[in-house]
């Protein structure tokens, strides 16, 4: 075998509409002339270049860009397919291809200044240049389909990027197009050539796949040159899909081109609105909507549908809503500019939550009176509400219908929803005059003392007094209003002592007797005493009332002359002996 050598040419492809009857697709591309030495293309209005000096195998794959734009509407023509940043040009300019290799001029565009239409022709009126330095081509015709070339200057350097334009209308039909011709040189046998897709390989017969291969010999040489050409109908799910193509010899390794990516301009199917916003959204927030399109080319221009209103943008994609409140909850949607009837929307929910609590800060209420509260919750959606009162937490919410001193204290509500929470709180004072609850006394732990207990409520805490000094003042923290003051006392006589208490609201004083009797270090010692004094009462008791009624059977035996004497001596001896058992008893018991 010889050398063989690969060259492709390449065009754009896409899905394109045209007259329904006739359905026919225009050729972009005709070759005119190769220029071995220098590896140059010429074919129609453009060029491909390949390396100028080939490898024994050198695959290379070119092409011009193509957007199609439909009859009667606007259509945007990309700069380098939108790579030319605006800021970074010294000078944008538009030209078109005449024909006969003239060109005419449309506008111009220098930094920091506008638009400048210099077209006197069928374009006047119809063209303007976009943000991104992209045509706008208004009211398409079928004239319109020629190459139009964007010319940038950027520092020293001049660049220009022809586009080809294809117009269609509204009855659709699929173009098939030549994608690419593949030719391995030179080769002896002939060379087998191989399509490919994102490396795997295209079948003739496959659906939208048609290659056609033919082999030419050299009359001179001997060597077999093969052709292969692929013609396949693209949809938009061939974008960023590399094609390339391979060649096979029975002699030597596999050969293989660099892949290459075509551009498939098609119309827009579907759109769809974002809302971009904190999560979550609340009041005086700033909502971004953005309107998305699948068209290739990308539409760059929206209809934004806002509380009835339709704003316009134009070379963005996006509208903000600034300090949004609830009243901007809402449906809000997108549209294109130059199809109104594509449309997509999204329900935006700026969410709120506000509490009204009345009464709030200190309350004061006297004690026996009822306290109403008001209580309202407006949120945008359910809520949950906790309540506790110094920060104990609650069953339920607090109903004052007659005022307690214990029910004064911090109450504080908790209400969240979702992220959002908010707390309230009031201050309870229950006032009045206090009230001595209960007058006590008690033994102290040696027996030796006794302690008087007085327990009181009421609000301000109220001071305690007594009617005689003590030891060991002792008194409760004032916790619910209530507090208990203990003294210590050793009376020497019988006494009634008084508790008082008072606050500015008024005064009450109790009494209590105490008496000044001394007991044992113990208390089971004085219960020990009192069992025994108890049981030798008893005995002495018993003996004095048998000696009694001994000597009475002895008197009786002695006569009945004197009965109505003994009987008066025995009843007041009976009844002497009756108040002599009587005190022996009250000692016992004391």
């Amino acid at each position: 075998m010889s050398s063989f050598q690969i060259q492709a040419l390449v065009v754009s492809c896409w899905l394109s509409t045209v007259d329904s009857d006739s359905c026919a697709c225009p050729h972009l591309v005709h070759m005119k002339k190769f220029n071995r030495k220098t590896a140059h293309y010429q074919y129609g209005h453009g060029s491909l270049s390949f390396p100028a000096a080939f490898s024994l195998f050198t695959p290379h794959l070119s092409g011009l860009e193509t957007v199609m734009g439909l009859y009667d509407q606007t259509l945007e023509i990309p700069c380098n397919k939108g790579a030319v940043k605006a800021e970074d040009a010294l000078i944008t300019k538009w030209k078109y291809d005449k024909g006969d290799g003239l060109s005419g001029d449309l506008l111009v565009r220098k930094k920091t200044e506008s638009v400048s239409i210099s077209t006197t022709d069928e374009y006047k009126g119809r063209i303007n240049m976009a943000a991104n330095s992209s045509l706008l081509l208004s009211a398409l015709k079928l004239s319109d389909q020629r190459t139009f070339t964007c010319m940038v200057v950027v520092g020293l350097d001049i660049d220009e990027y022809p586009v080809n334009v294809v117009v269609y209308s509204e009855d659709f039909c699929l173009c098939v197009l030549q994608l690419a011709t593949c030719i391995a040189k030179d080769a002896n046998p002939a060379a087998n050539i191989t399509w490919l897709k994102n490396n795997k390989p295209l079948v003739d017969g496959g659906k939208g796949v048609s290659i056609r291969a033919s082999v030419q010999v050299d009359p001179v040489s001997g060597l077999s040159s093969t052709s292969s050409t692929l013609e396949y109908s693209a949809t938009k799910e061939d974008t960023d899909a590399q094609f390339s193509c391979s060649a096979q010899h029975n002699v030597g390794k596999e050969l293989a081109s660099s892949a290459l990516t075509f551009t498939i301009t098609y119309s827009t199917e579907n759109i769809v609105l974002e809302v971009i916003a904190p999560e979550p959204l609340v009041e005086g927030d700033n909502v971004t909507l953005k309107c998305m399109a699948d068209g290739n080319p990308a539409p760059t221009s929206f209809n934004f549908h806002v509380k009835g209103d339709v704003i316009p943008v134009k070379n963005m994609d996006t509208y903000t809503l600034t300090h949004v409140s609830r009243d901007d909850t809402g449906e809000y949607q997108c549209s294109l500019i130059d199809n109104p009837a594509m449309m997509a929307s999204k329900d935006v929910t700026v969410n709120y939550l506000d509490i009204e609590l009345s009464p709030t800060g200190s309350v004061v209420k006297a004690a026996g009176e009822a306290l109403e509260l008001s209580f309202q919750i407006d949120s945008s959606g359910q809520s949950k509400v906790s309540w506790t009162k110094d920060n104990v937490k609650l069953d339920k919410e607090p109903e004052f219908t007659e005022l307690k001193y214990s029910d004064s204290g911090r109450y504080e509500s908790d209400v969240k929803m979702g992220a959002l929470s908010k707390k309230v709180f009031f201050d309870l004072v229950v006032e009045g005059a206090p009230v001595i609850k209960q007058l006590s006394k008690q033994r102290s732990e040696d027996g030796q003392h006794k302690v008087l207990i007085c327990e009181a409520e009421g609000s301000p805490k109220p001071s305690v007094s007594w009617s005689i000094n003590g030891t060991s003042l002792e008194e409760s923290p004032f916790l619910n209003g209530k507090v208990t003051h203990k003294i210590t006392v050793v009376p020497t006589i019988n006494l009634t002592v008084s508790c008082t208490v008072s606050n500015e609201f008024g005064v009450d004083t109790w009494t209590i007797d105490v008496s000044s009797r001394k007991y044992s270090s113990s208390p089971d010692a004085d219960q020990t005493k009192l069992v025994v004094g108890v049981v030798v009462g008893l005995f002495i008791a018993t003996m004095l009332i048998g000696l009694a009624y001994g000597i009475c059977q002895k008197k009786s035996k002695q006569g009945s002359w004197k009965t109505g004497e003994k009987e008066n001596g025995s009843s007041d001896e009976e009844r002497k002996l009756e108040e002599k058992v009587e005190e022996n008893s009250q000692k016992a018991e004391v």
